[in-house]
């Protein structure tokens, strides 16, 4: 089994990840490689809480151009973990 901390990139913060938080949702970048189950394990083993359900979905990343020259951002893997009742993770708390 790989190190949860290579399982989970960083956590998502947006208006939106902000609003799930009420509902025991938190939003993840995640290894692109990662499955729901590795997710679900990392979350657990890095935030001692009980995770319900695990969502997932691949972003492709924008193309950009800066005068002639034109790039790509990276894709990404977004992961959304919904938790047991009461329980939060500490991190987020303090953004609120």
């Amino acid at each position: 089994m790989r190190d949860p901390h290579d399982i989970l990139i960083k956590p998502m913060v947006s208006e939106k990840s902000m609003m799930l938080m009420g509902e025991d949702k938190y939003s993840f970048i995640v290894d692109k490689a990662a499955n729901k189950i590795e997710i679900k394990h990392a979350v657990e083993d890095l935030f001692n809480v009980n995770v319900v359900e695990v969502t997932t979905r691949m972003l492709k990343g924008k193309i950009k151009r800066q005068g002639k020259t034109q790039g790509k951002r990276p894709d990404t893997k977004r992961a959304i973990v919904t938790l047991q009742t009461g329980q939060k993770i500490e991190i987020f708390t303090d953004m609120r």
